[in-house]
């Protein structure tokens, strides 16, 4: 864009001035080239294709075949598999949000208090979402198991005899709820203690001058001012939740009879055991539609329930 000269400037002067600044802007193209085509190249690309392999019948290595509409008209008239793991992740999410936050709330608010070794118990209980989902699913199988599993153990104490866990079907998704709460919790947990030390002393103090009991307090001071923390992790535990996939591979690989078959594991199912890239990219995007709409909705709805401070 070309510079016009200032009353004080010569010509040769603001030719200068307009090449040092395209040097400029040169130089900090090139200093973010590396980032621009990495995302290009790993991410907008990789988009468009399996947009476009949504309409095709593809292995994966043969040419693909032009076939419209066909794998989403599949995906909702012919495929009952589609259906079952679709209510398999929404079972899974409307299970898995509320417990998850619940507990994330409660545990920030005791790792909140001004107690000895506070800082321990942070972070042990932020520990599980730093470990390996392969390691924990393996641990956590050895826990479930029927007859040897420390859990089952601990029930007949009691004098009861405890399920079968992954191998029974009413309670193999409740197994893999347990697991994936008690691996999720901490990241949640860290943004509300976050949340509840940037609330200012003084609403607290104002409360308690006008009489305001400990439940009062919760309600009317520190619930509301937590909603944009709970907000942000609403939106990013949907999205999460409905891209389940290593604790199920890793502990029942979809069983038993598909009780647990979440729709991230039949979309690879279909992709890198079946060869079936295009229906698969089909599934990829009725996902990316469904988020998209969730996400939106709740963005709609935030200024119900969403107060800023």
């Amino acid at each position: 864009m070309a510079v016009r000269a200032k009353s004080w400037e010569t010509p040769g002067r603001a030719t200068w001035l307009t090449g040092r600044r395209v040097r400029q802007n040169l130089e900090g193209w090139l200093f973010i080239a590396p980032v621009v085509v990495g995302v290009l190249a790993f991410y907008f690309v990789p988009i468009l294709v399996s947009l476009y392999a949504s309409f095709t019948n593809w292995d994966g290595l043969t040419p693909a075949k032009w076939v419209g509409l066909f794998n989403y008209e599949r995906l909702f008239t012919r495929d009952q598999f589609f259906r079952r793991t679709l209510l398999n992740t929404l079972y899974y999410v409307a299970a898995h949000i509320p417990l998850t936050l619940g507990l994330a709330l409660c545990l920030a608010l005791l790792c909140n208090r001004k107690m000895r070794g506070v800082t321990w118990f942070r972070t042990l209980y932020f520990m599980p979402v730093i470990t390996n989902v392969v390691a924990i699913s393996l641990v956590w199988s050895f826990f479930f198991a029927p007859r040897a599993g420390p859990l089952n153990w601990f029930i007949s104490l009691f004098g009861a005899d405890g399920p079968a866990w992954l191998n029974d079907t009413r309670w193999a998704m409740p197994a893999i709820i347990i697991v994936s709460v008690w691996h999720g919790v901490g990241y949640p947990m860290v943004i509300l203690l976050a949340a509840l030390q940037g609330i200012p002393e003084m609403y607290y103090e104002a409360a308690k001058v006008d009489g305001a009991r400990t439940w009062a307090r919760f309600r009317h001071v520190t619930l509301p001012l937590l909603t944009p923390a709970l907000f942000f992790l609403t939106i990013t535990q949907f999205i999460s939740s409905f891209q389940v996939f290593g604790i199920v591979y890793v502990m029942t690989r979809g069983g038993p009879a598909r009780a647990t078959d979440v729709y991230i594991h039949y979309l690879y199912e279909n992709a890198f055991q079946n060869s079936r890239m295009g229906y698969a990219s089909a599934m990829a995007w009725i996902l990316f539609i469904l988020i998209a709409t969730i996400t939106l909705v709740q963005w709609k709805l935030q200024k119900r329930w969403v107060f800023y401070d």
